[in-house]
């Protein structure tokens, strides 16, 4: 299998974009990777790696790309041979079974739509991450694919998000919920309530409307929502987390007794920690076009890169993109 990577996306690339992509092919026999980008920055990154490693390395040498400050648009089309449009190409000419990018995300939705195009059905493309709760992981959808949406949009969202978590997340029945400003069914504008109408009669495991005091608590296995509403949110909790985790270290430094308290709690906190990572997950695809697209984030580091380039592998494996599409003729779309 081949995936086309990104290696100029992200706050961290290209040393450790090229990193990850080391550790996935040590990983996966399978698997070659195209790094796309400055190729004697790659050169350096990619010094050392064991041979076995390195024969399934390629280099794709471009002096463009789009920064995260462009304006995604403008940019994906002045820029002919910018890394992310480039790593799409390759999908779209069959070159590679997949891309990934941790660059500038308008870039990668624009390119996603105009490289590839959308599955005939779908109106817009949404943005799915997936979220580590206490009892369950939520994939929340969309992040900021699709800011202004229709009711269809956010119909066609559940029903993508509801194949992603079932085929590739295991999720037997997941469970559906529509984000608003309360669970009563007079709440919301009337694009949410019209959505809510649609997802009622869908075929699906749709429980209602939840509010965002709920998603912490893992009430659904999918939350529905527009892209502005959806990246504001996952951006709180990103911060929230952080927060957290600066005063606790705050607390340790200024009182002795939570030092020695805090020893015998450390190995408890790695492991919440962790469930919080979003390196574990590394990327998400944008759901709705004719072809694998991953989004890691941007301050990926190596780790989150190689879990993003297994994604990857995996939707591919699982056949990700005829899934979404058969689901849609199930739906009547």
């Amino acid at each position: 299998m081949i995936l086309a990577l990104d290696a100029m996306g992200g706050d961290h690339a290209p040393g450790e974009v090229c990193k990850g992509a080391l550790a996935a092919c040590s990983k996966y026999p399978d698997l070659e990777v195209v790094l796309v980008g400055d190729g004697s920055q790659i050169e350096r990154s990619i010094r050392g790696a064991e041979p076995f490693v390195k024969k399934r390395i390629h280099i794709v040498h471009t002096d463009e790309f789009i920064t995260m400050g462009e304006s995604p648009t403008v940019a994906f089309r002045k820029k002919k041979k910018a890394s992310i449009r480039m790593v799409m190409d390759m999908v779209k000419s069959g070159d590679a079974q997949g891309c990934i990018s941790a660059g500038n995300t308008g870039a990668v939705v624009a390119g996603g739509v105009l490289i590839l195009g959308r599955i005939e059905g779908i109106d817009r493309p949404g943005l799915g991450v997936p979220i580590p709760l206490p009892n369950r992981i939520t994939l929340l959808i969309d992040v900021g694919a699709t800011v202004r949406c229709k009711p269809v949009n956010l119909y066609q969202f559940a029903i993508m998000g509801e194949i992603y978590m079932k085929n590739t997340l295991g999720v037997k029945s997941p469970v559906v919920a529509l984000l608003s400003n309360g669970e009563e069914e007079i709440k919301g504008d009337e694009v949410v309530c019209e959505a809510r109408n649609l997802l009622a009669e869908g075929n699906m495991q749709f429980m209602g409307y939840v509010e965002g005091k709920d998603i912490p608590l893992g009430v659904a296995d999918v939350v529905v929502c527009d892209g502005f509403t959806g990246n504001v949110l996952l951006k709180f909790i990103e911060g929230v987390g952080e927060a957290l985790y600066k005063l606790l270290k705050e607390e340790m430094e200024q009182r002795v007794l939570p030092k020695v308290g805090f020893l015998f709690l450390l190995p408890m906190l790695k492991e919440l920690w962790g469930r919080f990572d979003y390196e574990k997950y590394g990327g998400t695809p944008l759901l709705g076009v004719n072809g694998v697209v991953i989004k890691a984030h941007g301050r990926s580091k190596a780790r989150a890169i190689d879990n993003a380039l297994k994604v990857a592998r995996d939707f591919v494996n699982h056949r990700g993109v005829d899934l979404i599409r058969d689901g849609l003729d199930r739906g009547g779309m």
